[in-house]
């Protein structure tokens, strides 16, 4: 209903999502100055260092927001970061009353911001739009909670689990409007995840078709096996290699080559590979929020085995490659017994052409 809570909410959170792909490691936020039935005030967080989206909203609306009502997606800061404390803007300005979308998951502020502006005399509800609002966030609710980054596997697959041919030959499984949306949607992450028997047998370019927006590519290689010719390294964005730190001073001649060309990440080891949990700490430590995980199949079996997937992406095509050796969507060690398999949740089903899109979070 307009000129309701949840209409000017739904308004600002549309405003929020402008900021898709630009903010990590913040969150998206956008906000909206309302008065006498009349938006007088819009903004929308634009980029982490840049002003936050309440502070864009009220600097447009400027003295006319003295006894207006703000609302906000997330709950103000009262924190120095980049940007002084959102909640003496908001004190400064006037209003009246503030409508926060949902409370702010970071511990320097949680709660603390609502506390400020309650205590100032200004009317404060909580909770519009809640849920909505934390599956935009979801990464950044996962980085500033957990330390590590939110992890979406996406597959490629045939009707029997297959992503490769026993010969290696996976071009193409899946259909053009498949593969057009995968592309889409790998701008709407900070990076883009592969296991180096990936780019060995594949040689992708790991890019985000038809957006200015490219993540970063990471290369999981224990052995630093990688030929500094691929063509992930062609591109702008930065490339991350993440080996084993136990080679660490023992300099070889393609390392030295590849450093020129990448951030090597030097990461423990866990049975001869790299520790993938580490990796993840490690990577939301250089600002990582959200990663999409693209193959090979012993990674991704890997990443189930630790307990690091958050999101799935199954692609499927209805095609049977069949073969004892052909190469699987999910290997790794697995579950001993069906009753430990992993659940999914929130299932979504949607179809592209002749294929199916199933996504779900991992219980």
């Amino acid at each position: 209903m307009k000129n309701s809570h949840e209409y000017y909410m739904d308004l600002a959170m549309r405003l929020a999502l402008k900021g898709k792909g630009l903010v990590s490691p913040n969150p998206l936020v956008g906000s909206v100055v309302v008065k006498n039935g009349y938006i007088i005030g819009k903004g929308f967080h634009a980029k982490a260092g840049l002003a936050h989206a309440e502070v864009v909203a009220l600097d447009e609306a400027g003295n006319a927001a003295e006894g207006a009502t703000l609302y906000v997606t997330l709950e103000p800061c009262c924190h120095y970061g980049r940007t002084p404390p959102c909640v003496a803007r908001i004190i400064k300005s006037g209003v009246k009353e503030v409508i926060v979308g949902m409370s702010d998951p970071n511990p320097l502020n949680n709660g603390k911001g609502v506390e400020i502006l309650k205590q100032n005399k200004i009317k404060v509800k909580v909770g519009v739009l809640e849920d909505r609002l934390r599956r935009i966030n979801e990464a950044f609710i996962k980085y500033i909670t957990k330390k590590v980054p939110l992890v979406t596997v996406k597959v490629a697959e045939s009707l029997d689990g297959r992503i490769a041919t026993r010969t290696g030959d996976s071009k193409w499984i899946t259909s053009d409007k498949s593969r057009s949306f995968a592309h889409r949607s790998r701008s709407n992450y900070d990076a883009i995840m592969v296991g180096v028997n990936t780019v060995l047998r594949d040689n992708p370019k790991l890019d985000a078709w038809f957006s200015k927006i490219q993540p970063i590519k990471i290369i999981v290689d224990s052995q630093l096996s990688i030929s500094a010719k691929a063509n992930v390294f062609s591109g702008s964005k930065p490339v991350i290699i993440a080996t084993l730190s136990s080679a660490l001073g023992q300099e070889t001649e393609n390392r030295k080559i590849l450093s020129a060309k990448a951030n090597i990440l030097d990461v423990k080891e866990k049975s001869g590979q790299v520790n993938l949990k580490d990796m993840m700490k490690k990577l939301a430590g250089m600002g990582i929020t959200s990663i999409l995980v693209e193959g090979g199949g012993m990674l991704i079996g890997s990443l189930f085995d630790e307990g690091l997937v958050d999101k799935i992406m199954f692609f499927i095509s209805p095609k049977i490659i069949g073969g004892k050796d052909a190469i699987g969507s999910v290997m790794g060690q697995g579950v001993l017994r069906v009753e430990r398999a992993l659940k999914l949740k929130d299932i979504t089903l949607r179809r592209f052409g002749e294929d199916f899109l199933i996504e779900g979070y991992v219980r």
